[in-house]
């Protein structure tokens, strides 16, 4: 697989909450270190996401927006 993204973060599933047509899932990647992912359900499916399992965080983002007063 080639991918034009810089950003390729390996880890392991450490969670998956899926809602009604969304999951979240979690990927630690270091101890204590998680990136979240926002995906769709059928993607959970399709890549055979299971808690335990390797999983990469590839980030190409134009924004990341975060805020706090």
């Amino acid at each position: 697989m080639k991918i034009s993204a810089r950003n390729i973060i390996k880890g392991t599933v450490a969670a998956i909450e899926k809602g009604a047509t969304t999951a979240h899932v979690k990927i630690e990647i270091m101890p204590g270190q998680i990136v979240t992912a926002a995906v769709t359900n059928e993607a959970v499916d399709s890549l055979k996401l299971v808690v335990g399992g390797p999983a990469y965080a590839v980030i190409k983002a134009s924004d990341v927006m975060v805020a706090v007063d």
